[in-house]
């Protein structure tokens, strides 16, 4: 594989895009991204404050008046030659994410290719946001019309930077909204990159990226101007954005965290377990996904011999530099979120949990100055302790012993989150019964960790608002218009 060279694909601007322009932030405050694998400086990227935000809604009202009046199948046109692009320019993207979220390079070039697949995906439904005849007898004709709702503002996670902003702008654009992104802080350059290679493409204003941190984010979500608000994040941060869009009474769309069950029924063969909870957990990412399943419930008659097999089976993954080609697994996201996850790792040592692999940091070599650690699995672990029941968002997951199925359905459900769950049996009609019980908005049986084009994802509790990745996502950025017409005249 020859890997692109970062120093030349980085983007060449790291202000506010808005308008098809670049513009320096009101206040010129910039601050430092960083390669959370070396600690070094990546570049200077511009803060948004609040007064950016709204200058940049006010280019985007601008732009969307025009864009809702493009025909659809011309709309679908542009989005295609966005998804040309983001194929022809994957690796770049890939290697721009790798340097600046940790992730390692051959992951991020799957979540380019995602993201182009999402383009043509949503391209290829704006004929499909069609609207209802309701019979009113003789001389009536009433129906109903799909409008775009306005500018759209998108507010996006570390973990899979590219993938989000790539692939996330496909349905609100397709159906005719103007987007506003909002990067992570912590890994904005390649949302910024994309801007540049985008540019031109849409008319002025229809498409902007808006760098900053939680001011920013607040101020998009609270704005009158934004028609609507979504995020990928942690519970506490969809809490956020819904107190602050509630103002303005605009809809959100949530995708939030979760603490994920996978379930392994006794007929269930061991070394497809095993298989299944090291895939199950995204290690290669270090564990940083919502959709992890990041408690393993194993049923007495297969624990042990699950369990003798997870060191062999996580030993592919091993902590190295994201750039490189051949790493499997690279670092978390920043220092403070190192820290987090170490805490986590002390506590479920201290509360009685048992290593059965990794649990410390990685500082060998290469690695000394990054935030590395080991792929961690703890055995014996108990409900009350906090590694069963917080979403840590690290290389970490819990194993619990199960027998009784309806106490282990009730644990699994006793949380407040619910986005995934996998259920593992030979008995289909068993696992089938198991998908009705879990409270989970996306189930897996005999599978885990992927995600199908046109199958809607998202969560139920905290873990979120709203559907995405299928048609539903395209239909939720349009409001429903009734058309009542009295054909008899005057």
């Amino acid at each position: 594989m020859t890997q692109p060279e970062l120093d030349k694909v980085l983007p060449r601007r790291t202000d506010i895009y808005a308008g098809g322009t670049w513009q320096a932030p009101i206040a010129g405050s910039y601050v430092d991204t960083l390669n959370p694998a070396t600690g070094k400086v990546l570049a200077s990227v511009a803060e948004a404050s609040a007064q950016d935000a709204d200058a940049v809604v006010k280019r985007a009202q601008k732009g969307f008046l025009e864009w809702r009046d493009v025909v659809p199948l011309e709309r679908a046109r542009i989005l295609k030659e966005v998804a040309t692009l983001l194929r022809l320019h994957g690796d770049e993207l890939a290697m721009i994410d790798a340097a600046n979220c940790g992730n390692p390079y051959t992951e991020m070039r799957g979540d380019a290719a995602i993201a182009a697949a999402q383009m043509d995906f949503f391209a290829g439904l704006v004929t499909e946001m069609k609207g209802d005849t309701i019979p009113m007898g003789p001389d009536r004709v009433n129906m109903t019309t799909r409008e775009p709702l306005g500018v759209v503002a998108r507010i996006l996670a570390f973990n899979h930077p590219f993938m989000f902003c790539g692939g996330k702008m496909a349905a609100p654009l397709a159906a005719g909204n103007a987007v506003i992104i909002k990067p992570p802080v912590q890994a904005p350059l390649s949302a910024l990159r994309l801007a540049e290679l985008v540019d031109g493409l849409f008319p002025e204003g229809v498409f902007s990226v808006l760098p900053g941190g939680t001011e920013a984010g607040a101020a998009l979500a609270e704005h009158p101007g934004v028609a609507k608000v979504t995020l990928i994040g942690s519970v506490a941060a969809g809490q956020a954005v819904m107190r602050s869009a509630s103002d303005t009474l605009k809809p959100v769309l949530l995708e939030l965290g979760g603490k994920n069950a996978l379930i392994a029924y006794p007929d269930s063969d061991p070394s497809k377990i095993a298989d299944a909870i090291v895939a199950g957990m995204n290690f290669g990412w270090c564990g940083q996904s919502c959709g992890s399943t990041s408690r393993a419930f194993l049923h007495d008659e297969l624990h042990d011999a699950v369990v003798s097999q997870l060191p062999a089976k996580i030993a592919r993954y091993q902590p190295g530099i994201p750039t490189d080609p051949a790493t499997t697994m690279g670092a978390l996201v920043s220092q403070t979120h190192f820290n987090r996850v170490m805490e986590f790792i002390e506590s479920a040592k201290s509360e009685g949990a048992h290593a059965v692999t990794g649990g410390h940091a990685v500082t060998d070599g290469a690695l000394a100055d990054g935030c590395f650690i080991a792929p961690t699995i703890f055995a014996d672990v108990t409900p009350q302790m906090r590694i069963a029941r917080e979403e840590i968002f690290g290389p970490v997951l819990a194993v619990r012993r199960w027998s009784d199925e309806t106490e282990m359905l009730e644990e699994v459900n006793g949380l407040d989150v619910g986005l995934t769950c996998a259920i593992w049996s030979r008995d289909l009609a068993k696992a089938h019964r198991a998908a009705n019980r879990v409270e989970a908005g996306f189930v897996w049986i005999n599978e885990v960790g992927k995600h199908f084009l046109g199958a809607p994802f998202g969560g139920v509790k905290q873990s979120g608002i709203g559907r995405e990745e299928g048609i539903g996502e395209l239909l939720s950025f349009t409001h429903e218009k009734n058309i009542h017409i009295n054909l008899s005249g005057q």
